[in-house]
């Protein structure tokens, strides 16, 4: 089985394709060829011979072309120009949101490859009024460039998949914490760093009210549910592929008080609310309540509880002393 990660070198594709090689889990076979696609890749890189690392950008039809010389089973598109930049460079969101995965599509129409295909989008494609629950029914609305580009390729990767081009599955994923490493330019980046900046001993802090809440997912339960997607009959999808992945509705200040019942409050007192009226008008359109009745039933899972999400990430980091 061939499998292709576009988004490979970032954070979840890493850990996604690091899962694929130790445990496999795809229900198509065994893994043969591993193929990870990005601009560029950290050092860190798995040493296994059934892994290649592509550097290029997707939005250039000669990388896709070559990356699909070779017929894939299993492709994972996770990549991605992050919210707070696709904002700020419509051109650049466009061109990589949009217009690659538009290629993507093309190309597998004219090569005549249907892959399987689990594209990751957002909730990002809902706005406006928070205080309404979604449900599997509700439209996208989106109120920012980045969610308008993901819901566009929703609709796309329906219809390719209506017209028998590709059997893709849509992921709506929530807003992913905590993310190890540096802080990025998506607008959530923060809900992650109230929780890794202090645990390392590093001043964090939150634009929006503390209790403002969000809709969220660890990486641990991220990377079960993606491959999950890829393992999901086509049968049992009908003529939607799209999923509001289940998650936790969770506020900043629970965020904070679990943070400080688990690691004190020398950690906690790192953290400070810092306004920012260009973070509050896109994260304060994202509704945090969400019914995922068609979710649960095709097998995704959610996380317990935060304190579950932050012993996670302790362990996983292996930060000592909380």
């Amino acid at each position: 089985m061939r499998i292709i990660i576009l988004g490979g070198g970032g954070f979840i594709g890493k850990r996604l394709a690091s899962e694929l090689i130790q445990k496999g889990g795809l229900a198509q076979g065994e893994l043969k060829h591993l193929t990870l696609v990005d601009v560029a890749f950290s050092e860190d890189k798995l040493r296994d011979p059934r892994v290649e690392y592509v550097e290029g950008d997707l939005s250039d039809e000669t990388v896709m072309r070559n990356i699909l010389r070779h017929p894939p089973d299993v492709i994972f598109h996770l990549a991605a120009i992050v919210s707070g930049e696709a904002e700020k460079n419509l051109d650049l969101g466009m061109k990589i949101n949009f217009h690659a995965s538009l290629l993507l599509l093309e190309l597998c129409r004219e090569l005549l490859i249907r892959p399987r295909i689990v594209f990751s989008s957002s909730c990002g494609v809902f706005g406006g009024d928070v205080s309404k629950v979604i449900t599997d029914d509700t439209a996208p609305k989106p109120r920012s460039s980045y969610g308008t580009e993901k819901a566009m390729v929703e609709l796309l990767m329906n219809d390719y998949s209506r017209r028998g081009f590709v059997d893709a599955r849509t992921l709506r994923l929530p807003t992913i914490a905590v993310r190890p490493g540096k802080p990025n330019a998506a607008t959530s980046s923060f809900i992650s760093g109230i929780i890794r900046e202090p645990l390392n001993g590093i001043p964090a802090s939150y634009p929006v009210s503390p209790e403002c809440a969000f809709w969220i997912l660890s990486p641990k339960r991220v990377i079960q549910n993606l491959i999950h997607a890829a393992n999901i009959d086509e049968k049992l999808l009908t003529g939607d592929r799209t999923i509001n992945l289940p998650g936790l509705t969770v506020s900043v200040q629970e965020m904070i008080s679990n943070l400080e019942k688990i690691a004190g409050n020398d950690v906690t007192k790192l953290i400070t609310y810092e306004p920012d009226a260009f973070l509050q008008s896109i994260v304060l359109t994202w509704p945090p309540h969400f019914d995922t009745q068609r979710a649960d039933k095709l097998g995704f899972v959610r996380d317990e509880s935060v304190d579950e999400i932050i012993r996670t990430y302790i362990e996983e980091e292996g930060i000592r002393n909380k």
